[in-house]
């Protein structure tokens, strides 16, 4: 029943089927659980002087005198009247709507909700939501719209599919017991008061219960599909190799780096595969803990698959990898998209016979025909930036593999207490010796000469310098496009020196060859995207330049500030930005006043959710369509442990009360990610 086709609904016919659709709405259940956006709270209307000027509000005034009709222009109509309240009035302007304008009674009085506008000092309103004052629902939703559907048309549409999914009276898809511990209200009346509250408590109740739902979904879904390879691992390994390896090293380790070594050891010595996340700011070093593992792996005969998400990093892992193994024999090759066919076919055959002990590479690790002797051990690098059944694919190429997580993306902790749920966590929290301490600078472009004078004073000490733009081509209103800006860069302001270009549409070998060159010193100044945010090492790169810094997540500026300072050179980051936006501002304050990535990642997650967290590259988690993690704090960590206890009593959720879950955590991961949970 929940299934039922939107064309049995009343008031959906064939235009307005295919507008719901574009709205991601493909049947009964999506429909009533497509959630208001927000709400008109007619309970308590802003009185007319204290409106503020570009904010949205709802006030209640009396039309002034019948609106008067103005033609504009051909095809443009505009009807104008007064509202008041007592001695204080607003303009309001009506576009190419006879219907709305005609329905106002001179001397009613109305609720309005719009956006507040100052124009020659007097307030205005323009073609705001309009009720009566006698409205049946004092509180009414407001939806996320496309074009050619009114919220008036969708909640009607809304409310006959309630009547269809109020007869259903199924069991809810809540266990009673679970409700109950947690005095979750019933689904039906949560669903119901979620579209049409009648009082503000009643919708509280509603959007806990809901909340609630939707994170106890999303964490069994991430605990079924984690657990699907656990089990006894088949390589238990006996013997630390691990301190032989750290001697070799030419530098000496930091006291976190030494206990994240130490801990993956005696996760490997076990019988349960290790599944540990290694989490460390940019440059603390991470790589050298994967290598301790990785040798000791090696050296009890068992193998190790190192995947990346970008051919730079993959490419970059191979030859840190390579230098540090080359003294003991231990045998590393890449494989990634870039490599022929031929040399494909040469490496994983290798691969098959046990030649090759480490593989290090992207997505062409684990395509079907890549086949090992002896997986032991899988890393996996800026894991999010994968998908739920490109991990799995990897991990299910060895019989429980020993699984290492390593992340230069500080996540935060609600965020951490659902995607790494049960995975033991380790974080570096030192940097090693020499690191530099970034200086930070926010600015507008009327800074932009003295910060090419800054650069090339740089480049002529034989350093480097990194130039970051949002965009590859001229095709977002004014946003500075790297391929444009390249060329203006090389013709008008450094003629002198050789600059090169980086971007994500960019073939590998193109890129490889571009970012040798930088490193080498050929290329003096990189105009990139952020193809370079992370793991790009060029030791002799001191300055950092962000263009429309306002377009990027603090998240995202501090990868990309953690490009430089990576040598003996004191380092700068230029984040440069036009915008007029307070919050922005502020946003781009937190990077000038702290380096610590863990309070970047947190206020990141406060101030632009989850979402724009990850990105569009993120691949964990599904959309949350009503959980805000920042301020559900409290049910991620009820529905964590409601989670455990359902998974304890029933780990496959066969059991009759919870195949109504089983059945929401499958349409979950499988409409966002393309996985499966059997």
């Amino acid at each position: 029943m929940r299934d039922i086709p939107l064309k049995y609904i009343k008031g959906v016919g064939e235009k307005r089927e295919l507008l719901l659709k574009k709205l991601g709405i493909n049947n009964l259940s999506d429909l009533v659980h497509y959630f208001p956006r927000a709400y008109l709270d007619f309970t308590d209307p802003t009185p007319i002087n204290k409106l503020i000027p570009e904010t949205t509000a709802c006030f209640r005034a009396a039309v002034g005198y019948t609106p008067v009709k103005n033609e504009i222009r051909r095809g443009m109509t505009i009807y104008k009247t007064l509202l008041i309240d007592g001695e204080y009035s607003v303009h309001l302007n009506i576009f190419n709507s006879a219907y709305l304008a005609e329905s106002l009674a001179e001397g009613e009085e109305y609720f309005f909700y719009g956006k507040i506008t100052l124009n020659k000092g007097m307030l205005e309103i323009t073609n705001p939501i309009i009720e009566k004052t006698d409205t049946e629902y004092i509180m009414q939703p407001i939806y996320p719209l496309t074009a050619g559907l009114s919220s008036k048309i969708l909640s009607k549409i809304i409310a006959n599919a309630l009547q269809y999914y109020e007869r259903e009276n199924d069991a809810d898809i809540i266990p009673d017991d679970i409700r109950r511990k947690y005095s979750l209200c019933h689904e039906q009346f949560a669903v119901k008061a979620i579209h049409n509250p009648l009082c503000s408590y009643d919708l509280e109740i509603a959007k806990r219960r809901l909340i609630f739902e939707e994170l106890l979904t999303l964490q069994l879904g991430m605990k079924l599909l984690k657990s699907r390879n656990r089990g006894r691992t088949s390589f238990i390994i006996e013997n630390d190799f691990s301190k032989e390896f750290i001697t070799s090293l030419p530098f000496e380790l930091t006291g976190a780096q030494q206990r994240a070594i130490d801990s993956c050891i005696n996760d490997i010595k076990k019988e349960t595969p290790m599944n540990r996340l290694v989490q460390g700011d940019v440059g603390s070093g991470k790589t050298v803990v994967a290598a301790a593992v990785i040798y000791t792996a090696a050296k009890n005969n068992i193998q190790s698959a190192f995947m990346a998400p970008t051919d730079i990093l993959a490419r970059q892992h191979f030859e840190t990898l390579t230098r540090l193994f080359e003294p003991f024999g231990i045998s590393v090759e890449l494989l990634t998209g870039s490599v022929t066919a031929k040399k494909k076919k040469e490496i994983k055959e290798r691969l098959r016979s046990g030649e090759t002990q480490v593989i290090v590479g992207t997505h062409a690790i684990i395509t079907d025909d890549t086949e090992f002797d002896r997986l032991g051990l899988v890393i996996t690098d800026e894991q999010h930036r994968f998908g739920v059944k490109q991990r799995s694919a990897l991990n299910g190429k060895g019989i429980n593999p020993h699984t290492l997580v390593m992340s230069a993306t500080p996540i935060p902790r609600t965020i951490s207490l659902i995607l790494y749920g049960d995975l033991d966590l380790t974080v570096i929290d030192e940097l090693p010796k020499g690191r530099q301490k970034i200086s930070t600078y926010a600015v507008d472009t009327s800074y932009r000469e003295r910060i090419y004078a800054f650069i090339k004073k740089h480049l002529d000490m034989g350093l480097r310098a990194y130039i970051v733009c949002p965009l590859v081509e001229e095709n977002d209103g004014d946003l500075t496009a790297a391929k444009q800006y390249a060329e203006k860069l090389q013709k008008k302001h450094f003629k002198d020196y050789k600059i090169g270009l980086l971007h994500g549409k960019m073939k590998p070998k193109e890129k490889e060859k571009i970012m040798s060159d930088f490193a080498q010193g050929e290329i003096n100044l990189l105009v990139s995207t952020t193809v370079i945010e992370v793991g790009v090492d060029v030791p002799e790169s001191v300055i950092m330049v962000v263009e429309n810094a306002e377009r990027f997540g603090l998240s995202q500026l501090h990868q990309l500030r953690g490009r430089v300072g990576r040598g003996t050179h004191k380092s700068y980051c230029i984040l440069i930005s036009d915008t007029e936006s307070e919050n922005t501002k502020a946003r781009l304050d937190i990077m000038c006043k702290t380096s610590d990535g863990f309070k970047i990642a947190d206020k990141d997650l406060e101030l632009r959710g989850p979402g724009d967290f990850f990105g569009s590259r993120q691949s964990g988690i599904p959309t949350l369509k009503i959980a805000e993690l920042t301020e559900n704090m409290d049910t991620v960590r009820e529905s964590k442990e409601a989670s455990e206890a359902i998974l304890k009593a029933d780990p496959k959720l066969r059991n009759e009360e919870n195949l109504r879950l089983r059945k929401a955590v499958a349409q979950l991961f499988t409409k966002d990610k393309g996985s499966t949970l059997n």
